[in-house]
């Protein structure tokens, strides 16, 4: 039975048991080690060398055969062990039986491998392309040139550009059904605008709330009830490498907030030079009512 950790649409975190997955642990290896931090695989790496040639140390205790190696010692065979895969070779212990040099055989095989492996991760890592694109805390819901409109914010954090940058927002809800049991319905937002020549430092999303929308007359307790979640996605391409990058981020319902905008970040100072303020990039600040 395998776990997932989620949050509430209030906020709070809760598990999700999956039953009856096929797991398969060596095609899957791969793809969970691309999905680990730099921390993480790094510490994996390390433990497997240091693993495998615990294995081959101990092969070298019971086969013997290791010249300069004190009888029964965990340590010789075991750095004797690191020499080899590392192909250090420092001289002063080496194998001089048939079955220690084809224990040695197999180690230098495996290290080969091992090698690859590593090497292939960490060069997989670095050279992947990612985003460092954030959202604000939260969506606001409030008038826009008096059209009741969904807004949220996003920025590119780092200094290059993300061109020919595509977005897509959709809506989850709960809903029951009149046979019974409940329904987890998906239906797309339509975004004032779903397509930017380039994203830097900041870019709002507009989406209006009229006759046509999934929030047509919702209200911060519809939200909660009908279980409510934002799911944005942005795709464009890194102006540095030219590869495809991707961000994606969700709002529940307690992250909705009604009858708010967020706080103007961009003014223009006396010279005439335009200042961007990313120190209010996720304030928001009450606006009138809808309808007011």
């Amino acid at each position: 039975m395998a776990k997932q950790t989620s949050i509430s649409p209030a906020g709070a975190s809760y598990e999700i048991r999956i039953i009856g997955e096929h797991r398969r642990p060596l095609r899957d290896f791969y793809h969970g080690m691309m999905r680990l931090s730099w921390t993480w695989t790094l510490v994996v790496i390390a433990a497997s060398f240091l693993v495998v040639n615990a294995l081959f140390a101990m092969g070298y205790l019971v086969t013997g055969g290791v010249k300069g190696a004190a009888h029964g010692s965990v340590a010789d065979a075991f750095f004797f062990s690191v020499e080899t895969m590392g192909t250090i070779g420092y001289g002063a212990m080496y194998p001089e039986s048939v079955a220690a040099n084809l224990l040695m055989v197999g180690e230098s095989i495996t290290s080969l491998i091992l090698t690859a492996l590593a090497t292939g991760l960490v060069f997989a890592k670095f050279s992947r392309p990612t985003a460092r694109v954030v959202f604000t805390r939260e969506a606001v819901v409030s008038n826009w040139n008096g059209q009741p409109t969904l807004m949220l914010r996003m920025g590119n954090e780092r200094g290059n550009q993300i061109v020919d940058v595509r977005i897509r927002a959709v809506m989850i809800r709960t809903e029951r059904l009149a046979e019974g049991g409940t329904f987890y319905r998906m239906l797309d937002l339509k975004l004032t605008r779903a397509h930017a020549l380039s994203l830097s430092r900041s870019w709002s999303v507009h989406h209006p709330i009229n006759e046509h929308s999934p929030l047509y007359g919702a209200t911060p307790q519809s939200l909660v009830d009908e279980e409510v979640e934002l799911q944005i996605l942005i795709v464009g391409l890194d102006d540095t490498s030219m590869q495809t990058i991707h961000a994606s981020h969700r709002y529940y319902a307690n992250q909705i907030l009604f009858d708010s905008k967020h706080a103007d970040v961009l003014t223009e100072a006396e010279d005439g030079a335009l200042v961007l303020d990313l120190r209010k990039f996720h304030d928001v600040v009450p606006n009138p009512k809808i309808g007011a």
